[in-house]
């Protein structure tokens, strides 16, 4: 009789760290709240989460009644009744942000072509927070996209 072969063991992975995808943006599974909003942060490899977490705060800051979400693997933050007002997802040299009702923003974030949404893509050392509370404080005072 042929010998059968032992199956390798998989290494288990770990619950309390999640796997980071391309770029190092880490794969949380979608949930709503901030527990997993802090878990996608806590994450974040090197510099990109500070900026994460900064933006994180200013978003709380200048909209305080914001819902979070992370889907996609990406935290979302919104207001009830009005939709999903801005997102931010990890690459490897930014963080891009993205406000889904762009172009109804003054100035007008530089990224994109799309309809509505724009984006504005942070380097280790450029973020600018006076313009980022300003759009943010904007974004939330208008309808956005999808249900909260």
């Amino acid at each position: 009789m042929p010998k059968l072969k032992a199956r390798k063991k998989r290494p288990k992975k770990s619950a309390s760290k999640p796997r980071l995808l391309t770029g190092g943006n880490p794969q949380i599974a979608k949930a709503n709240g901030n527990a997993p909003v802090q878990k996608y942060i806590a994450a974040i490899p090197g510099w990109k989460r500070e900026i994460a977490s900064r933006l994180d705060a200013l978003i709380m800051r200048y909209a305080p009644k914001s819902r979070k979400a992370v889907k996609w693997n990406s935290p979302f933050y919104g207001i009830e009744g009005q939709g999903w007002f801005v997102s931010f997802h990890i690459f490897t040299r930014y963080v891009k942000i993205t406000f889904f009702k762009g172009t109804s923003l003054k100035p007008v974030p530089p990224g994109g072509a799309g309809k509505d949404a724009r984006w504005i893509d942070i380097h280790e050392d450029d973020l600018n927070e006076k313009q980022l509370a300003a759009w943010i404080k904007q974004a939330a005072a208008i309808p956005g996209w999808g249900k909260v």
